[in-house]
């Protein structure tokens, strides 16, 4: 049975709504393929915080910037991440100074918007306010609402044992929690996890806008991203799973034979006991939650395996290697929900 979309009752002026939910880099060259696919829909954008970190007295929200440069022109498109012709200055300043982190990178032109989010957030503004301020330059086609105004970090649960420094260690041996940046960027998730948590995010409420987009929305698309760190904190936050369940869902693979396309979701999957297999990762989201599973032709066997019953499989090139490519993607995306719908 189809879940609710407004698809089927369109009449000629309709303008489709799709509502995606977002992590980072992979994410954003999705949705650069879907406004290729929909230019005329009304996307808005659901992106994870939970990856938000507080570095020389500026918050950080690597997920919204990603989508908001990468739609907006400004994005280093060779790394996926931080702005185009970017410079170091300031992070040469501080390591000279000392200044700790060492290991987190951030240019010049990245500092500045950091430097606003901070003033406009010490002011008294939501988040979701200054991310609307913030796009205002970017224009990125999209409607970007950070899942929550609420304060959410991913924190990793390892043993202060198996590595150098931790955040707030004992030195007993027993189990920390560090950022997940912490884990992800200074470590390259080498040192074994026992838990990824999204600390906050039971507290937290949705961001204005966040639950009404979901419910207004012909259907809802997860694209390529992370299932734990990136996919996983936006269905926390209470509320959210349940709207999105209650709407026709399509999901992209980003693992393709048994390995992430980008990234090291593997490692993440790993942690929570979860193979890295495009089935798997469709059985961990459920059918549930999700309706349609977009999988790479090398994983169509995932069709017939019985652990996905009731989510409709469909293989195709998944490799988003240009925009045309990835507007294949994103419209096989929209086709699948459209046919789930009726």
């Amino acid at each position: 049975m189809a879940r609710s979309c407004g698809v089927c009752a369109s009449g000629d002026n309709y303008r489709m709504r799709i509502t995606v939910l977002a992590g980072g880099v992979g994410a954003s060259r999705f949705l650069r393929g879907l406004v290729a696919a929909a230019p005329d829909a009304k996307i808005t954008v659901i992106g994870n915080t939970a990856d938000d970190i507080t570095l020389f007295g500026l918050r950080v929200c690597p997920d919204l910037d990603t989508v908001m440069y990468t739609l907006g022109g400004g994005i280093n498109a060779d790394q996926g991440w931080g702005r185009a012709d970017e410079t170091f200055s300031v992070g040469e300043e501080l390591a000279a100074y000392g200044a700790e982190p060492s290991w987190f990178t951030l240019g010049d032109r990245d500092f500045a918007t950091h430097i606003l989010r901070s003033q406009l957030l010490a002011s008294g503004q939501p988040l979701s306010a200054v991310t609307r301020t913030l796009c205002e330059r970017w224009r990125p086609g999209v409607e970007l609402i950070p899942m929550s105004d609420d304060k959410i970090e991913t924190h990793v649960k390892i043993k202060n044992a198996d590595m150098e420094r931790t955040v707030g260690s004992t030195g007993d041996g027993q189990a920390d929690l560090i950022h997940f940046q912490e884990w992800w960027v200074r470590l390259h998730a080498a040192v074994p996890a026992s838990a990824i948590i999204p600390v906050g995010a039971a507290e937290a409420a949705p961001a204005p806008g966040v639950l009404e987009a979901i419910a207004e929305a012909d259907f809802v698309l997860f694209p390529p991203s992370n299932p734990v760190v990136s996919i996983g904190p936006i269905l926390a936050v209470p509320g959210i799973r349940d709207a999105v369940a209650a709407k026709t869902v399509v999901a992209v693979s980003g693992i393709i034979g048994g390995a992430p396309v980008r990234g090291m979701a593997d490692v993440c999957l790993t942690t929570i006991g979860v193979e890295t297999t495009a089935a798997a990762v469709a059985a961990h989201y459920g059918a549930e939650v999700i309706n349609g599973w977009l999988v790479d032709e090398q994983d169509k066997a995932a069709a017939d395996d019985p652990a996905l019953a009731g989510i409709a499989v469909r293989a195709l090139p998944l490799y988003m290697r240009d925009v045309p490519s990835t507007a294949a993607i994103a419209q096989a995306a929209i086709d699948l929900a459209q046919e789930l719908a009726r």
